[in-house]
């Protein structure tokens, strides 16, 4: 029998760099598959159907939730956004390890689907370097700084519902110990370890 693969789910409050550590992550560790997710709203230039997202119409998407082909899914500002069941469960069936870049919200939904996985949240170093990362990108008004800085203190409380926590002082320190994550769950006694005692008795009767 074939060892699954890893459902990675990898989330944490907007600012805490995620999206840049998991590009980090892919980056070196090239047998980890991207999770592509999918959603109603149109294709911005240069986005590739499959690649970028899976772009569905509203009702295909809606009968797709009654289903129950998403691991997750929401509806934000009018538009459906979640996660293809298939494609992930087919990966780990595989053998393959999966990522998915999520907010809380949607971890929790794919948790209670998918309590296999291996959550990992990914915290700042401190408040104040979110917050100056928050405002570094210049991006933002006075009062969404406020409000996204509110919101960040309010996901942190999440984080009891994950396996591990990632201090994202720099990438390359959060890359490293999420891969030190992923090589100590591979070595943990699971329902897979019958199949090694298996194989070693073949062996010796060899």
């Amino acid at each position: 029998m074939m060892k699954e693969g890893l459902l990675l789910v990898i989330s944490g409050p907007s600012g805490t760099g995620k999206g840049t550590v998991c590009k980090e992550l892919l980056k070196s560790e090239k047998d980890i598959k991207l999770s592509v997710s999918a959603t109603t709203r149109e294709p911005r230039n240069g986005e590739v159907n499959g690649i970028n997202y899976y772009f569905l119409d509203k009702d295909t998407f809606e009968r797709q939730i009654s289903e129950d082909e998403f691991l997750e899914y929401a509806k934000v500002y009018d538009n459906y956004y979640g996660t293809p069941k298939k494609y992930v469960i087919d990966e780990i069936n595989e053998g393959n390890d999966v990522l998915l870049e999520i907010d809380i919200q949607g971890a929790l939904q794919v948790k209670e689907k998918y309590p296999k996985g291996i959550f990992i949240f990914i915290l700042p170093p401190s408040m104040n370097e979110l917050k100056k990362r928050i405002v570094g990108r210049g991006t933002e008004s006075e009062e969404s700084i406020s409000k996204r800085f509110g919101s960040a203190l309010d996901e942190i409380n999440y984080v009891k519902e994950y396996d591990y926590f990632v201090i994202n002082d720099t990438v390359e320190k959060a890359v490293e110990k999420i891969r030190g994550i992923i090589r100590s769950e591979k070595c943990k006694v699971n329902e897979n370890i019958e199949d090694l005692i298996s194989k070693f008795k073949e062996e010796i009767s060899c």
